[in-house]
């Protein structure tokens, strides 16, 4: 009798990336007990692979500890020395293909089995376009993971061909002023921030390269094994709120960032959009509103932003409408936070 697919609402992850940071917590001496803690992790869930957590507190725990070491750039760091075996059968299924157009492939459909809440599509066209999209977790509060999952990519593409191959260009969603040389180096090519999508883009030529370590008896052997895993993996995300914040971020600069075209995004209609979020206890000008705050937290620790400039980030026409808001959240104007600095954004949560 065929075992019943799980179906969750909760995205899970393998927990690779979260171990890697708890390696690099401890090599620093940090207090990772309390950082887990904080992160709702546990002891046994990093120490055991076997185990999976869910994303939501991967993202939480990899935050903590990049400002713990004051490593803004942690999940490109953790990405350049993270074991790829450590992807497991998503690995090796990707690593058997014999060209790297099938390996681009292969990553999209089984990448779930390894993390649930990033959907990863391969498009070819002009170019070879591979785009990570979130599902039941929100975006805007994560930049490692993502970050971590691009410079895994890269990583893997070298070693499947043995060359050298950088990709033509880089987006992502999440905001940063500048990157450093060596990162700019490892990355190897254009790298724009702010961007409506988080995709990364190889020239089409790329997807005859042949890889270094072709074996089709054990790629069909595997895709099997992928295929029944898959099965077992979905998640079945019913959270409108989510779904919302993640539609909301790339359209807000643009003062686009209304109910009607976002539910039209979303495939509903507003009455339906409205009636689904009151089923979980919120509205959306209440998600709008709270997402602009938690955002402006991130914007006004950026030192190179100006206030206006943040003010139009988050979709205020006027930077009058913007210090309005900030005070009623905060009882602060933008540019008393910011000379503030970090812990005062913090508390003024």
């Amino acid at each position: 009798m065929r075992k019943k697919a799980r179906f969750s609402s909760l995205p899970t992850a393998s927990g690779a990336i979260a171990r890697a940071a708890y390696a690099r917590s401890l090599e620093a001496r940090l207090k990772v007990e309390a950082l887990l803690k904080s992160s709702s992790l546990t002891p046994q869930q990093i120490r055991n692979s076997q185990v999976r957590m869910p994303v939501k507190n991967q993202i939480k725990f990899l935050n903590l500890v990049a400002k713990e070491l004051s490593d803004p750039f942690l999940g490109i760091h953790l990405a350049e020395g993270i074991e790829l075996r450590e992807m497991g059968l998503v690995y090796y299924v990707i690593a058997s293909s014999e060209t790297l157009g099938d390996a681009l492939k292969r990553l999209a459909r089984y990448s779930g089995i390894t993390n649930e809440g990033v959907r990863i599509t391969c498009n070819e066209g002009k170019d070879i376009t591979v785009r990570f999209d979130y599902v039941g977790v929100s975006r805007f509060s994560d930049r490692h993971q993502i970050e971590c999952f691009v410079g895994i990519l890269i990583r893997l593409c070298r070693q499947l061909t043995g060359l050298s191959l950088s990709p033509t260009g880089v987006k992502l969603a999440h905001r940063r002023t500048e990157l450093p040389v060596e990162i700019k180096k490892m990355f190897g090519c254009k790298v724009s921030f702010g961007s409506d999508v988080d995709e990364v883009v190889y020239p089409r030529t790329a997807n005859r390269m042949a890889t270094v370590n072709p074996d089709t008896y054990l790629n069909s052997l595997l895709v099997r094994h992928c295929e029944e895993a898959l099965s077992n993996r979905r998640v079945h995300s019913s959270a409108w709120r989510l779904k919302v914040e993640n539609a909301i971020v790339p359209p807000l600069p643009h003062g686009q960032a209304k109910m009607e075209e976002i539910a039209k995004s979303l495939g509903v209609s507003r009455r339906t959009l409205a009636r689904f979020l009151a089923s979980e206890g919120c509205t959306f000008g209440g998600i709008l509103d709270a997402l602009r705050l938690d955002l402006a937290k991130s914007y006004l620790r950026e030192q190179d932003l100006r206030t206006y400039e943040v003010a139009w980030l988050l979709g205020f026409g006027e930077v009058s409408a913007f210090s309005h808001a900030c005070r009623r959240w905060t009882g602060k104007t933008p540019k008393q936070l910011q000379s503030a600095g970090v812990e005062s954004l913090t508390e003024a949560a």
